[in-house]
């Protein structure tokens, strides 16, 4: 994991109800470039919003740059490709399938997962939040409740610096990707060499002095973080690890959000040790029914972690989308990776994590009110007890999961 280093704000937003306005206000303000990375782009309501703060921003001579996820986004509808055309907004999809046979290929199951947004260079928000209204679900139509989810803006310093890089480089490799398969050849040498290869990387990175260099701060109440990136060269497991090591480290307390939670041995063993060393372990998990496989495959784990006293409470007042974590009360994370192999081994993620007091409490807070108003802790005799049929469906999804990883030649 990258070292924490201090950045100038740090600011907490729950839910795409305070995401979208702060992401919108940032794109309003923006003088320069905006990069926008999500898994989901969807035009419904607040998605639409912020669609229309990119074609402003684009309008005004901002660089507009979106890369979603082929699979997560649909088609760009013919109105708003016009539309971007139009203001000069630059759509991209990461890694397309050509019809049902690319699902046999391991290698298109590596998808955008991340969330990051970069404006100008020296604001990034990351969380879980897709563009997707909070109130809708593409699946499941309206909701009653809005989506359990959370981001976080971070302001200044090199966590800006990182960011605007991780993303530039991965927009350029993508372009160069695509002119490569379109047989541009001399195009793609180009967008190759300006995603960082060849002694070459994008100019815009090396002008911004909030890229090349960190602000300069003082006291010690200045917050400190870092930008965990996992892909499938450098960072296979850094989010991971990074879970693994503040859990190993807790004397007190862990608590865990996480939407699609099925974590490996070594993650698994982490938090019963923590659990038996006195350690308060607590899970927020997925209580409402979404998909099959990571509604069931979840449940065969929940014995082992039940019995070594890990308390895990269940969320139903709507989807649970959090991937979020705090450890003692001082250490945070907030980011796109679920707990579950496709996160941890397969798809690009971005996860923050802080060193802060006040942010960690402010996060702290907002979980235990959420197991406390609308969750409902598991009875570990209950659990015991669940139906046969239950017991099936989990064991079945379990060896599903284990299958899959099989065929992708991954160990988890």
């Amino acid at each position: 994991m990258p070292p924490l280093q201090k950045s100038e704000a740090l600011q907490l937003l729950q839910g795409g109800q305070a995401f979208f306005p702060a992401l919108i206000t940032a794109f309003d303000a923006a003088t320069s470039w905006i990069q926008l990375e999500t898994y989901i782009f969807d035009f419904y309501g607040a998605g639409e919003e912020v669609a229309e703060a990119l074609v402003r921003a684009a309008r005004r001579g901002v660089a507009v740059q979106v890369l979603v996820d082929a699979i997560g986004t649909d088609p760009l509808p013919a109105a708003w490709q016009k539309k971007f055309a139009d203001a000069g907004v630059e759509w991209f999809s990461y890694s397309p399938l050509t019809g049902l046979l690319g699902w046999l290929v391991p290698e298109r199951w590596r998808r955008l997962h991340r969330k990051l947004c970069v404006v100008d260079q020296r604001t990034v928000f990351c969380g879980g939040i897709n563009v997707l209204d909070d109130f809708y679900d593409p699946n499941h139509g309206e909701l009653q409740a809005p989506r359990f989810d959370f981001a976080v803006a971070v302001t200044g310093g090199p966590v800006a610096a990182d960011a605007a890089e991780a993303v530039a480089l991965l927009w350029w490799r993508v372009q160069a990707g695509y002119s490569a398969r379109k047989r541009h050849l001399s195009d793609a040498w180009d967008k190759f060499k300006a995603a960082g290869y060849g002694g070459r990387t994008d100019t815009r990175l090396l002008a911004n002095p909030a890229v090349s260099a960190a602000a300069s701060f003082s006291g010690a109440a200045v917050p400190r973080a870092a930008l965990v990136l996992r892909d499938n060269l450098r960072n296979r497991s850094s989010i991971e690890r990074a879970y693994r090591k503040a859990i190993g480290q807790a004397r007190q307390e862990v608590i865990i959000a996480n939407a699609y939670f099925l974590p490996g041995g070594k993650l698994r063993r982490a938090l019963i040790r923590a659990a038996r060393r006195g350690v308060r372990v607590t899970l927020l998990l997925q209580g409402r029914y979404e998909y099959f496989m990571q509604y069931h495959a979840a449940r065969p784990v929940y014995g082992a972690l039940l019995a070594a006293g890990v308390e895990i409470h269940e969320y139903a007042a709507s989807f649970l989308h959090a991937k979020v974590a705090v450890v003692d009360g001082h250490w945070a994370t907030v980011g796109s990776s679920n707990l579950d192999p496709l996160s941890l081994l397969l798809a690009r993620e971005a996860n923050v994590v802080v060193e802060d007091k006040a942010f960690a409490q402010d996060l702290r807070g907002r979980l235990l009110e959420a197991m406390a108003s609308q969750g409902q802790r598991m009875d570990p005799a209950a659990y015991g007890q669940r139906p046969l049929g239950q017991r099936l469906q989990g064991w079945a999804a379990y060896a599903l999961v284990r299958l899959a990883l099989l065929v992708a030649g991954q160990r988890y």
